[in-house]
């Protein structure tokens, strides 16, 4: 038989973070702010660096990129989160479930080969600053770009495929707040063990890598340091401490949840609710508060947002 004539579940039920009404109101409140100052934090630190000149830098051009994409990463899973936890029913129609799926994979996948980008931009800046210029072109820039782009969507169709093609076709509870591959797949009514072991593999090997690579990286700049001056030290700690601090919180949880055997943990929920709505408001205020180049961009904006407007009123 054709495996979509054996897909007969048409919609999936959340069991949601909790059961509590009162609970489910504070969250509701809680997310629904973080939402809205993830979207205000990391639109503002796109048109800054968009209208500021001296910003037009590949660090930045990447770190625009990123703050696009955590936008697009919370906005997949928060605003069907917020929905059910102002209903009693949660659903979500099949399609939509493997849509999600998709999209969260491509955001997640795309984000951790961009932090990789970002950790090879510092190194090449730091420890061959006389060949920055030319191995960290615009051209160079954008081919990245769409290298990451293309390498997070083989990785989430490859997800979506292993998934999709797995019959369904009775329990449709999941023991979540949206669609990723464990949770859906453990309702499909054959043995999942090999499609497990495939998405552990695809999955663990792309974050164990990249993490590898990062460490290594960083390693390699705090040992290149030692050659710097006092005032180079501190502006090259200053940004990779940044850098590496928005990589540990985004990595942690990633590894957690996708490099292990498909196993649940107590706190499976918890982890994705730090990943999928905490992290993407973190890292605009990580770059912001830390980086004095933005905060300045920042405040220059906003002064001339403020001039603009009283000339506009004379």
């Amino acid at each position: 038989m054709d495996t979509l004539n054996q897909t007969r579940v048409t919609e999936f039920v959340f069991l949601g973070l909790t059961d509590n009404w009162v609970l489910e109101i504070l969250f509701f409140m809680a997310f629904f702010a973080i939402y809205v100052l993830t979207l205000w934090g990391n639109i503002l630190i796109m048109i800054t660096i968009m209208f500021t000149a001296r910003l037009h830098t590949p660090m930045y051009f990447l770190l625009s990129n990123l703050s696009f994409i955590d936008i697009c990463h919370s906005t997949v899973t928060v605003p069907k989160m917020l929905e059910g936890l102002l209903l009693e029913r949660k659903t979500i129609s099949f399609d939509n479930c493997i849509a999600q799926l998709f999209f969260l994979h491509l955001f997640a996948c795309a984000e951790i080969f961009l932090l990789t980008i970002m950790a090879y931009d510092r190194y090449v800046a730091i420890c061959s600053p006389l060949h920055y210029s030319n191995v960290m072109n615009v051209r160079v820039c954008i081919q990245l770009v769409f290298a990451l782009w293309l390498g997070g969507a083989v990785h989430s169709l490859v997800q979506t495929f292993l998934t999709t093609h797995l019959p369904f076709c009775g329990p449709n509870i999941i023991d979540s707040y949206f669609c990723d591959v464990f949770p859906v797949i453990k309702l499909a009514c054959t043995d999942t063990y090999l499609t497990g072991i495939l998405i552990v593999s695809n999955s663990g090997t792309i974050s164990l890598t990249c993490f590898l690579a990062l460490v290594t990286s960083y390693t390699v700049i705090l040992v290149s340091l030692r050659k710097q001056s006092a005032e180079g030290r501190r502006k090259a700690l200053s940004t990779c401490s940044a850098h590496f601090m928005v990589v540990v919180l985004f990595f942690g949880p990633c590894i957690f949840i996708y490099t292990r055997p498909d196993t649940s943990f107590s706190l499976d929920k918890v982890i994705s609710v730090f990943y999928t709505v905490v992290t993407p408001l973190l890292n605009p205020l990580i770059y912001s508060l830390r980086n004095g180049e933005v905060k300045n961009a920042i405040k220059h904006l906003r002064q001339r947002q403020v001039f603009f407007f009283i000339k506009s009123c004379t």
